[in-house]
């Protein structure tokens, strides 16, 4: 019989086809198949070998996790010594030369609002920790500083030079009190400016009665009556670091004299018994002048005492 002869008998039949393609044992986890003719894993293996899986899976995710925390906490405690530390990002010769030269323009794009707010609230500014609101009456044109300051306190002044001279008149909740505070810009040179503020520091030159601001008055308002005879408390602050000198002068709206004026610095001192210091003028003028400071101050990048000359902001305005 020759091969491929069909001789009648009958042919077996052929074997049952496997339930799975051959080398893949059902049951087995991905990735994990039998090379042909070796046997099937045991079923302890096949667990064995899942749980290194999802071990291997939850140490990467840790250590992403912990990756993240990490960062995150670095960057945080860099954030947090900026923060802690803003001088640190600005101090130097270059940021103070800035500042000083953007204080003395800043004045030009300072809105009237922002410089002189309407009302201006002072949180714990009056006597005994009371607080103050003053209300503006009125805002003198910007100009030079020809009789804006007795003889003596001009001739004093003089020294800094006269870029720009801004003054308003504000009056308290009541009426009772108004106040004229003012900005001056001077022309001097940082060296100089220092110096003069350390002079004027030392020498108690702000304290003089006969060296006082003079006060603008506004026709038609509570400070009509507002003259050199009315004048109760004053302050004059000049920076050592700004081309600023902040001062307000202090009386009463109805035209009362408080017999010998008094300078803030006295006048606010407890259990002080004087017209000013019991009247809250000599705290109208402090706290008016150093407001009015971390106004202008706050227009000025720069500048690292936001509280103006030598104080910290003691009220805050509302346009």
């Amino acid at each position: 019989m020759g091969a491929g002869v069909d001789n009648g008998a009958p042919r077996p039949a052929p074997p049952p086809r496997p339930a799975h393609p051959p080398g893949l044992i059902h049951g087995t986890p991905p990735g994990y198949a039998t090379r042909p003719g070796s046997a099937p894993p045991a079923p302890q293996d096949a667990a064995r070998r899942a749980g290194h899986v999802t071990k291997a899976a939850r140490a990467a995710v840790a250590a992403g996790v912990c990756l993240v925390l990490g960062v995150g906490l670095l960057a945080g405690a860099l954030v947090g010594h900026w923060v802690d530390n803003p001088a640190q990002a600005q101090t130097g010769p270059d940021a103070t030369a800035r500042a000083f030269t953007e204080a003395r323009s800043a004045w030009h794009g300072v809105p009237v609002d922002s410089l002189f707010p309407p009302t201006v609230k002072g949180t714990g500014a009056g006597p005994g920790g009371a607080d103050r609101t003053w209300i503006r009456v009125g805002v003198a044109p910007d100009g030079g500083c020809a009789g804006a300051f007795d003889p003596p306190l001009a001739a004093a002044l003089a020294p800094l030079g006269c870029a720009r001279l801004l003054r308003a008149t504000y009056t308290d909740a009541t009426s009772s009190d108004v106040t004229t505070v003012g900005v001056l810009v001077t022309t001097a040179s940082p060296a100089a400016t220092a110096a003069f503020s350390a002079h004027w520091t030392s020498s108690h030159l702000g304290g003089r009665t006969d060296a006082m601001p003079r006060p603008v008055a506004f026709p038609g308002t509570d400070s009509a009556g507002f003259g050199t005879a009315q004048r109760a408390s004053w302050t004059v602050n000049v920076s050592a670091g700004l081309p600023l000198v902040v001062y307000a002068v202090s009386g009463f709206a109805d035209g009362r004299t408080a017999g010998a004026p008094q300078p803030a610095a006295a006048a606010t001192v407890r259990g002080a018994t004087t017209v000013p210091a019991q009247s809250g003028l000599g705290y109208d003028a402090a706290g008016l002048a150093q407001a009015i400071a971390g106004r202008y101050t706050a227009a000025v990048p720069d500048a690292l005492d936001p509280g103006g000359p030598g104080q910290s902001p003691a009220g805050q305005g509302t346009p």
